[in-house]
């Protein structure tokens, strides 16, 4: 009887040791990261209403906190395919002087031109053409540079 009881006791502590650490390591993974940078739209047609998948995105800034714009960098997702550059900095000037990326023709908006990203501030990357499309699943990541931490992560339905 007493080792019957010995092997339920050693039983239940196993389930609830197996169930602190599967509560941790879901605690410790990054999946809630808050929509602070929010897509507003991406355009597919030109000024006179041509479909030419334009690719334009606009962002704007929901949170409370402005942020220092060069200490920003961007990673796009396209139904869950990284696109193969990453926007090393959302400050529209430095953009400019040191565009390495290809994909990118110009990034430019209030939230951008000045030091600080502002909380209702909008800014707009021009994609490419074709680089979206209707229907598209876009996730737009924002990181600290200096962190690499994640600030907001939206996700959006072109």
């Amino acid at each position: 009887m007493g080792i019957i009881l010995m092997l339920v006791i050693t039983i239940i502590l196993a389930g609830v040791l197996l169930a602190m650490l599967l509560m941790f390591q879901v605690a410790l993974q990054d999946t809630d990261a808050p929509e602070i940078f929010k897509i507003t739209t991406i355009r597919h047609v030109d000024e006179y209403g041509v479909l030419n998948y334009d690719s334009r995105m606009v962002l704007v800034h929901t949170g409370t906190i402005a942020y220092e714009n060069r200490k920003l960098m961007a990673k796009i997702i396209k139904n869950d395919v990284p696109l193969n550059f990453v926007i090393a900095t959302l400050n529209g000037n430095d953009y400019i002087n040191h565009a390495h990326t290809t994909g990118i023709h110009i990034i430019g908006g209030p939230g951008c031109s000045g030091n600080f990203w502002t909380p209702g501030e909008m800014t707009y990357i021009e994609f490419s053409h074709g680089t979206f499309h209707p229907g598209d699943r876009v996730t737009f990541e924002v990181y600290d540079n200096t962190t690499k931490q994640i600030i907001s992560r939206h996700i959006y339905r072109a």
